[in-house]
């Protein structure tokens, strides 16, 4: 006799929607803008253009990925590192890496992930409050 396979926990995961959805968006939203307001501040005085296609570009990316690793570890193929991972998010794909956490409901409850993953957030949001705060001089002061 042939039995019904029993759904995993993932399984079910992808029915349900993203919890806290709204929440959730107000604080990417949140999070984004420091990093926003500067890239456009930078681009708006003379700054590079390329700067400006990083953080969209590396998300996509970033996105990618995250899909790609979360369907390797269903199949139970070859995975992405996580040191790649959270190189695309050092690069500027944190804001893709964080929606595709949630959309894939990936790395999502690894703390080790998470506290890198949550380190790489802040380094960011120090850098841009250090640049359109100070111009760049708190931390270049402080630590070069």
């Amino acid at each position: 006799m042939n039995q019904p396979i029993k759904p995993t926990r993932d399984s079910h995961a992808e029915k349900r929607p993203v919890r806290f959805l709204k929440f959730k968006l107000l604080m990417l939203v949140g999070l984004c803008a420091l990093p926003g307001y500067g890239m456009v501040a930078y681009g708006l005085h003379g700054g590079h253009g390329w700067v400006l296609g990083i953080y969209p570009l590396m998300s996509l990316l970033a996105f990618g990925l995250y899909g790609y690793d979360k369907q390797q570890a269903r199949r139970q193929g070859h995975r992405i590192a996580e040191k790649w991972l959270h190189s695309v998010e050092l690069l500027g794909g944190w804001p893709g890496a964080l929606v595709a956490q949630q959309v894939f409901r990936h790395k999502t409850r690894k703390f080790s992930f998470q506290w890198v993953f949550w380190l790489i957030v802040l380094m960011h949001e120090l850098l841009w409050a250090d640049q359109v705060l100070a111009g760049g001089n708190f931390l270049a002061r402080h630590f070069y």
